[in-house]
């Protein structure tokens, strides 16, 4: 497994932590070794050194044992060079060896706009053979232009079968078991449906800010950054048919067919059902942070949107009519990824004065795991007075013996498998910015500048009149 950009923080703080973790389970190849490719002029013990330093910070000290980080160090190298360089890959390749027949992953924990150029930098060392896979991160492209010019290029050096877009939120625990909640319980199927359904939300919160991410973060903002993928990836498991088998063509199949239907938002559907938003300087945890536009590596007149919030709808007999409200931003009041199914109420209400009667399915995937269905019973006592109460299924409590598994892990164990089940295809990213696009070209033509909103707040008044118009309110308002 080669890691372009295996000094950067996506490397050191969750790529090497993860592999980390499958050599300690004897998950990986016994034959695996993992090279480590990037400009910095370090050593091999001196990148092991910098491994170890991240590793022990990011796990818990019980998952750190001394003994299996030397053996996992014995599978690391490093080998210095600027992938921008195509005699650099002739390097490379001499380093290797000619052996083509020794299977190689090349991860690229990269800016996006150096993943054509690595792809042919590999093709012209020989270094791009059937025995290859390519993993991509997140974001590809910053448009739908940018993002077919990126496949087109990796599609000339590799075969889609070779190719692994990854998401880290398609790894966790909770967004697998919401396949597992659709398709293997008969209970949901009658009732997943635009005749029981009034609304859906889905929501990635964030307390933090942009951190050490200013540089990247003032070109791509929320939509790119978040919603393009991670918040219509999980839109995607929500509304999608089952598969006619759980594989990762079938999957993936039935995951485009939502992304092409959904309704395209342009003109004055870009301005009343998307709500663009930036944190001004406030309070979070306690403490006083500054406005976005004073983060470093910010420009300080930028207009970029560190909040966005949609209203978005999927043309199809399931769905026809099923508001689905998106929405993600920084520097917020809690930290939360969560799914909400709202279910329309009953039809008559036998019991007046009771609260709202509508059941709600909550599928949370941060800070804790857990699934809840929120139930109306009868509080102890004379007469018929309802109060909502929870099934809940935590999935911490439930499977307490058993280690929960990193994201990463999980993903890159999968690319060593050979199984795309969990990641993106092609026409998936394209349908995804087809979305996308016009509503970015609608907030650019309108000059629809984001509204602020204080750091520590639940984000612009704006995206809580998204629902309140339609006598909706999101779940923590």
């Amino acid at each position: 497994m080669l890691v372009f950009g295996a000094t950067g923080d996506l490397a050191l703080r969750k790529l090497l932590p993860a592999l980390y973790q499958l050599h300690r389970e004897q998950r990986l190849p016994a034959d695996l070794r993992i090279l480590g490719l990037a400009r910095s002029p370090l050593s091999r013990e001196a990148f092991r050194q910098r491994a170890e330093r991240q590793c022990r910070a990011q796990l818990a000290r019980r998952a750190f044992d001394d003994e299996q980080w030397r053996s996992f160090a014995a599978r690391l190298d490093y080998f210095a060079m600027d992938v921008a360089q195509s005699a650099e890959f002739g390097r490379l390749a001499n380093y290797l060896g000619r052996d083509s027949a020794r299977g190689r992953v090349y991860y690229l924990a990269t800016a996006p706009q150096l993943f054509a150029p690595i792809a042919a930098h590999l093709a012209v060392a020989g270094l791009a053979g059937r025995e290859t896979r390519i993993v991509l991160e997140k974001p590809i492209g910053h448009s739908l232009a940018s993002a077919l010019s990126i496949s087109e290029a990796i599609g000339r050096v590799f075969d889609e079968s070779q190719v692994f877009r990854i998401d880290h939120y398609l790894g966790k625990e909770t967004v697998q078991n919401l396949m597992a909640l659709r398709f293997a319980n008969a209970l949901f199927e009658p009732v997943w449906r635009a005749g029981h359904i009034d609304h859906v939300q889905i929501s990635v919160l964030e307390t933090l800010g942009v951190e050490e991410r200013g540089s990247y973060y003032d070109r791509a903002g929320a939509m790119r950054d978040m919603l393009q993928n991670h918040l219509l990836q999980l839109l995607c498991l929500v509304a999608m048919e089952a598969p006619v088998r759980f594989d990762g063509d079938a999957i993936r199949n039935e995951k485009v067919k939502v992304l092409q239907a959904l309704k395209p938002l342009t003109g004055m559907d870009v301005r009343d059902k998307t709500v663009r938003g930036q944190y001004s300087q406030g309070v979070v945890g306690g403490q006083s942070v500054p406005a976005y536009y004073f983060e470093r590596n910010v420009d300080s007149d930028s207009d970029m949107e560190t909040f966005v919030a949609v209203q978005a709808e999927i043309d199809n007999w399931r769905w026809a009519g099923v508001p689905f409200y998106l929405r993600t931003g920084k520097r917020l009041q809690r930290k939360c990824s969560e799914i909400v199914i709202q279910f329309k109420p009953v039809p008559h209400s036998l019991f007046p004065g009771a609260p709202d009667q509508a059941n709600r399915l909550l599928i949370r995937l941060q800070p804790e795991e857990r699934i809840s269905l929120q139930l109306m019973a009868k509080t102890p006592g004379k007469g018929m007075t309802l109060e909502p109460v929870e099934l809940d299924l935590n999935l911490a409590t439930a499977f307490s013996r058993q280690r929960r598994w990193d994201a990463y892990e999980r993903l890159l164990l999968d690319v060593l498998e050979n199984d795309p089940t969990l990641f993106m295809r092609r026409d998936e990213v394209d349908a995804a910015w087809r979305w996308v696009d016009p509503i970015l070209e609608g907030w650019r033509t309108c000059y629809q500048k984001p509204r602020p909103y204080p750091a520590g707040s639940s984000g612009p008044e704006q995206a809580q009149s998204l629902l309140e118009l339609a006598g909706r309110r999101w779940l923590d308002s």
